[in-house]
């Protein structure tokens, strides 16, 4: 192959990224739109870099050395770029790269003025920018000079922020080349960023352009506060005009330098409003052009604008795509929130919850969201949405109202179909048969029916037969969970606390009066697999050769390992019998593709060892009884505190019967999820079992390649024995980037992120806004844990993580309090946090972020807020 050095910007499209790097194959790009210019240039390419390094014998080394260190090490990283970076620049550049250069001066002039752009492959892509990691030279005059700063760019793909910033992002050193790019210099009046969406709310009709005086440098580097103009509809909608007092001029002989701006020009727009649109229909061009909303730097100069550089805006969450491709308005909501799980879910696990869900969901980023439009268009089902929505998580129902107060959105049709519902299907209010609490376990054993002959069926389908299988299994999974009488039972228990709340508050004062009134109550699948995980550390406690090697479990294997152990059978055996009944669990659990306990067991060894050593023996059946003691305290004192107001029997009488009901159905809320869990296990195994099968066949190349396809192209796969590796590969490397990205509570289709404010004044200052969701008030050690696996919890410690579901219980008995970022009244953490007794505030925003581990917090289980103590 023979070896390029230098191209020209005209030749280069974004195709060539792996030639030009990022920034050049976009500004290639960018001079092919008609109607758009760009300095003109060339590029020195990634040959010529691949030939700088080769020069370099240590270079290996170092980059081996490099792929090792710790991404938050940040002494050792320092140390090893700026290493690698000396290496580059003592190389010279040989003769016939540096002659090469030459000549492409040549033809614009030897001595005109240049910037010189650093432009590596990882740069400027869809998935991630790599924005200002990298170095750029502005007015670089001579051949020698540039030759220099050539050299220099080269070197800065080591920079210590570069290389943080690749390990982060599980970028390949290796991998990544360096191209720079050298373009006339221009000389602007102004210049600054054009973001073809609004880069705070995601809105992509709303374009944002900072402007300021001179070169772009003086904004970039944070000299000057930017005029910002935003732009919708071919008008300047809002603006804000900054002083600006200073600006970053070339200078004649090379380089650049800060100068103070006339006072009578400071507060002076940079841009008329009439320019400012003018640019914004440039950058749409520009988007249209890339198919994505970008980020674009330009310059005005002589009232015509130039395009110095545009990149994709990587922090945009994508908008969901409706089934009808209409161009209407239309109002998403998050499905992670209300599932607690918003971490991105792979294409497999996607699809699987489609299909098995009771409403259309749509996908984004890993997520899911329903449309909720119809809803709100129609007055009939409006304010009992609102009602659902605030009831689970005051957030996104405030973000809801945000939406709806702009009339012209989602506009009230008197016959609007009631669309897309959210929640479970309805049901009616509970009748009496529906509170009779035999119902539970009838329900109960209708779902074991079906899991087992689930289990029993699906162990002889392969091949295209196993997927016909499934579709059937889908459709009994969801007869299963649309059964009337399954959603009357949850409501039985939902309702009861309500009503409790509602009226002991207003007849006694008490505030959250059912929190005490649930405690161990029956049934409750979830809060019992906390418990019976203390039983597995009693069998544990007394065998020390057991809970020795226990510490020191590092790989799956270990269960087998452990019968050879004294003790160690019987210890097995506990383990083994914890997972029969709950090991299809995990965190996460409504992606399929996520590890579950059976699978990986080793995920519950640090609580088996924390309950080892924090517990006494007999602390589950102690911990149950002491709550169902509580709680028939609670009942005699309210009952008879009833009783002595006017019409207290009468009440008194109506609160027992919803005690009553409360205790016999509340605890049946987390039965159907754990029914879910089950089937989705036993469809896993078999999807895997079949995966297996394809890795023997040659097809794929291992078998967790099958979580990267949907269920229908996995199907597809099995049937033609074909599959596209780039498909799977590129949905790797999506799914890695869409851990960058946050899920919004509501979404809109101009992709407006809404999150919603609680509006409380009630809180102290500096307090941490929540939902109450468990009462009582605690004080303690924050433990800021997002990997249960991580846990290592102390006796009176604080949970504070992002969200819990529910297979974070087996912590909660070993807590005094619960902070989590995402929840509300009736999702898991807060049903368990009631369960157990303990103070918990959810919806708590940026929780792990402000609250440090480690710090002393107070947390206000009944009031919905968390003090950060000193």
């Amino acid at each position: 192959m023979i070896e390029r050095y230098v191209v020209d910007l005209q030749e280069v499209d974004e195709m060539q990224v792996a030639v030009v790097g990022g920034k050049g194959a976009h500004l290639g790009g960018l001079s092919r739109i008609e109607g758009i210019r760009v300095p003109a240039g060339f590029c020195v390419t990634t040959d010529a870099f691949r030939r700088i390094l080769a020069a370099a014998p240590s270079m290996g080394d170092q980059l081996d050395r490099l792929a090792r260190l710790d991404p938050d090490d940040r002494d050792a990283l320092r140390t090893l770029s700026a290493e690698i970076r000396r290496t580059i620049g003592g190389i010279d550049v040989p003769d016939d790269l540096a002659a090469a250069i030459t000549r492409a001066l040549a033809r614009s002039g030897e001595q005109a003025a240049y910037a010189v752009r650093s432009s590596a492959t990882a740069e400027d892509l869809p998935t991630a920018s790599f924005a200002g990691q990298q170095d750029t030279y502005l007015n670089v005059v001579g051949p020698t000079s540039i030759l220099r700063h050539v050299s220099r760019c080269w070197a800065s793909l080591f920079t210590e922020r570069a290389v943080t910033y690749r390990q982060r992002n599980g970028v390949d050193h290796r991998t990544v080349h360096m191209a720079v790019v050298v373009q006339q210099m221009v000389f602007p009046h102004a210049s600054g960023i054009l973001f073809t969406a609004d880069p705070v709310t995601g809105n992509r009709k709303v374009a944002t352009v900072d402007a300021g005086f001179g070169l772009g440098e003086a904004l970039v580097s944070g000299l000057v506060n930017p005029d910002v103009f935003k732009v919708r509809h071919g008008e300047v909608v809002a603006k804000t005009i900054a002083a600006k007092q200073r600006a970053v001029h070339a200078l004649p002989t090379g380089g650049t330098q800060e100068v103070a701006i006339d006072p009578q020009r400071q507060e002076q727009p940079a841009l008329t409003d009439a320019q400012a649109v003018r640019l914004v229909q440039l950058g749409r061009r520009i988007e249209a052009h890339f198919g994505r909303p970008q980020d674009i730097e330009w310059c005005l100069v002589d009232d015509g604008f130039q395009i110095v550089q545009s990149r994709p805006i990587t922090t945009l969450f994508p908008v969901p795509v409706p089934e009808t491709g209409d161009q209407e308005n239309h109002v998403y909501v998050s499905v992670g929130h209300q599932q607690m799980m918003t971490d991105p879910m792979k294409p497999l696990g996607l699809s699987m919850w489609q299909l098995t869900a009771m409403v259309p969901m749509h996908a984004a980023a890993g997520r899911l969201f329903v449309d909720v439009t119809g809803r709100l268009s129609s007055p009939a089902s409006r304010a009992a949405l609102l009602d659902v929505m605030g009831k689970g998580d005051p957030l996104i129902r405030d973000a809801l109202e945000t939406v709806l107060d702009r009339d012209d959105f989602v506009p009230l049709l008197p016959d609007a179909p009631d669309a897309s519902p959210v929640g479970p299907p309805p049901g009616g209010a509970p009748t009496p048969t529906a509170t009779d609490p035999a119902v539970i376990t009838e329900l109960i054993e209708r779902s074991q029916a079906s899991i087992a002959a689930l289990e029993r069926d699906i162990r002889t389908k392969t091949g295209p037969a196993l997927f016909d299988f499934l579709l059937e299994a889908f459709k009994e999974h969801k007869r299963v969970l649309s059964d009337p009488l399954n959603f009357q039972a949850i409501m039985a228990g939902m309702e009861a606390t309500w009503w409790l709340n509602d009226k002991l508050r207003e007849w006694l004062g008490e505030k959250n009066a059912a929190d005490t009134l649930t405690l161990s109550a029956p049934d409750n699948v979830t809060s019992e697999m906390g418990l019976a995980l203390l039983d597995v550390a009693d069998v544990i406690r007394p065998r020390p050769e057991v809970v020795a090697f226990l510490r020191g479990v590092e790989d799956e294997g270990f269960l087998d390992e452990l019968a050879k152990l004294t003790g160690g059978a019987e210890a097995r055996d506990a383990i083994e019998a914890y997972l029969d009944r709950y090991g299809m669990r995990c965190a996460g659990e409504i992606d399929i593709t996520r590890p579950r306990w059976r699978e990986r067991p080793s995920t519950l060894v640090p609580v088996i060892l924390d309950n080892v050593r924090n517990f006494e023996p007999g602390a589950a059946e102690r911990h149950f009884e002491q709550g169902r003691q509580k709680a028939l305290k609670k009942e005699q004192e309210v009952l008879s505190r009833l009783r002595e107001l006017p019409d207290g029997d009468q009440k008194a009488d109506e609160t027992k019967r919803m005690i009553d009901q409360v205790r016999a159905f509340v605890g049946y809320r987390e039965y159907p999820k754990y029914g879910i869990v089950s089937r989705t296990f036993l469809y896993k195994q078999a999807l895997l079992e079949e995966a297996g099968r394809l890795v023997q066949a040659d097809v794929l190349r291992e078998r967790e390649d099958i979580f990267c396809l949907t269920f229908q192209e996995l199907h597809d796969v099995v049937r033609s024995h074909q599959v596209d590796e780039q498909l799977i590969q590129g949905r790797k490397e999506a799914f890695r980037s869409y851990h960058a990205l946050t899920p919004p509570r509501v979404l809109t289709s101009d992709g407006e992120a809404v999150s919603g404010a609680y509006r409380r004044d009630d809180a102290p200052a500096g307090a941490l806004i929540g939902v109450p969701v468990s009462a009582g008030t605690i004080e303690g050690r924050a433990r800021v844990i997002l990997d249960m696996a991580q846990a290592d919890l102390e006796a009176g410690d604080i949970l504070v993580t992002t969200f819990t579901d529910p297979s974070w219980s087996p912590l909660f008995v070993g807590i005094a309090g619960l902070v989590t970022e995402v929840g509300g009244l009736m999702t898991h953490g807060a049903v368990i946090a009631r369960e157990y007794g303990l103070p918990a505030v959810v919806g708590v925003e940026q929780a792990t972020r402000l609250i440090r581990d480690g710090q002393r917090i107070r947390v206000h289980g009944t009031e919905g807020y968390v003090e950060i103590l000193p």
